[in-house]
């Protein structure tokens, strides 16, 4: 067999998907993956049809945080700052502003909660609010309830929150339930 002259040398392509499934590892391997920022929540159910699911609740119970299209936090009408809003939330939730509360440990200021278990926080955000500023709003009233709840361990069972045992992480989330409401209040 002769070879014409004007024939192109040929490559051996045999071993190429064997080196493009090489460069496929190596990058699956050496690729970090970015991990997702949220938060776990239980959603409310689902309001049966027929029936009237609306709650009158007393304006002293709401804390109301507003963050607008500029990212400015707003609690209850002033300014303020992301920082400074555990320590609003956990003054709001521990009041005991009708004296009902037996392990409240508020100052019963008029303006604010009666009982925790009465409490709600409304959270109001733009379209255009900063995703990284509302999950930031969300972790400070998380570290709230955190640290009310955690008080309320040592207090109540004497103990820190990993020793505890079931029964009684219910009862300080009974003794303090997070209820948060992203719904537009009137």
């Amino acid at each position: 067999m002769r070879h014409s002259q004007k024939s192109a040398p040929q490559v051996n392509a045999g071993s190429m998907a064997d080196i493009a499934f090489l460069l496929l590892i190596f990058f699956l391997v050496t690729t970090t993956i970015s991990a997702d920022k949220g938060f776990n929540r239980k959603l409310p159910s689902h309001c049966p049809p027929g029936t009237d699911c609306t709650l009158e609740i007393n304006e002293r119970n709401i804390l109301r945080i507003v963050l607008n299209s500029k990212n400015e936090l707003m609690v209850d009408g002033d300014i303020t700052k992301i920082e400074d809003l555990k320590a609003i939330t956990k003054v709001f939730l521990d009041n005991n502003g009708n004296g009902s509360c037996t392990y409240c440990n508020g100052t019963s200021i008029v303006s604010l909660s009666d009982h925790p278990k009465d409490a709600v926080i409304s959270l109001s955000t733009s379209e255009n609010s900063n995703y990284a500023t509302f999950i930031a709003i969300q972790d400070e009233l998380s570290k709230a309830y955190y640290e009310l709840r955690e008080v309320y361990g040592y207090s109540v069972f004497g103990k820190s929150p990993d020793k505890l045992n079931a029964s009684e992480i219910i009862e300080i989330k009974q003794a303090y339930p997070f209820i948060l409401s992203e719904a537009d209040t009137k």
